[in-house]
């Protein structure tokens, strides 16, 4: 009951670094490590939108908790590793930022809207951005000593940016529905500004 009642400011927190300049890719010269890989998500508010995003999208939409809750945060995670490992071996996507930036559109429309999709449908549309995501890391560290463990700490991270948003997507189900519509227009708002940026 607690969470219920402090799910507004819980999603507020979340939400506090959307004020952060966005950036799309890997920091550049960014530390590497596990550390360093687990914290870019949560300071890159790209990044972190999208993530949380994902969550409050599959909470807002499930039929049921199990597992209709775990198909696009894991069709998310599992092809973020795919265009991780495809930037890693030196394969180049075009248009890396503009999809990222377009994610964060359609991820933010499917908040406010709370359409619902068919589970593997859902997994497999995050999964289409999810490569660009993985791939703008992947393509930064391609070469680099530690990617692996810089990216191992990425995907701890996303994992745990997936499971707030499905925590606060849940709690907010039957009461505060306006909160995760209007951060979701934020999201959408972020993505279009970064099109407008990456055109």
């Amino acid at each position: 009951m607690r969470l219920i009642r402090r799910a507004p400011l819980l999603l507020l927190a979340v939400l506090l670094p959307l004020a952060a300049n966005a950036h799309t890719g890997a920091d550049a010269g960014m530390h590497h490590g596990f550390v360093a890989g687990f914290l870019h998500p949560l300071t890159g508010v790209d990044h972190l939108a999208a993530m949380v995003a994902v969550g409050l999208w599959s909470a807002l939409t499930a039929r049921r908790a199990w597992p209709d809750l775990l198909w696009a945060p894991l069709g998310f995670a599992s092809m973020l590793c795919v265009g991780a490992v495809l930037g890693l071996g030196g394969f180049v996507l075009p248009g890396v930022e503009p999809m990222i930036a377009a994610s964060l559109l359609v991820l933010g429309l499917l908040v406010v809207t709370q359409r619902r999709l068919p589970p593997l449908a859902a997994a497999a549309l995050v999964g289409v951005f999810a490569v660009f995501h993985g791939a703008a890391h992947g393509m930064e560290l391609a070469g680099e000593a530690g990617a692996a463990a810089t990216l191992a700490g990425m995907l701890a991270a996303t994992v745990l940016l997936h499971a707030a948003g499905i925590a606060l997507g849940w709690s907010l189900r039957h009461g505060h529905r306006w909160l995760p519509r209007i951060a979701g227009a934020g999201v959408a708002l972020l993505g279009l500004a970064l099109l407008g940026g990456a055109a």
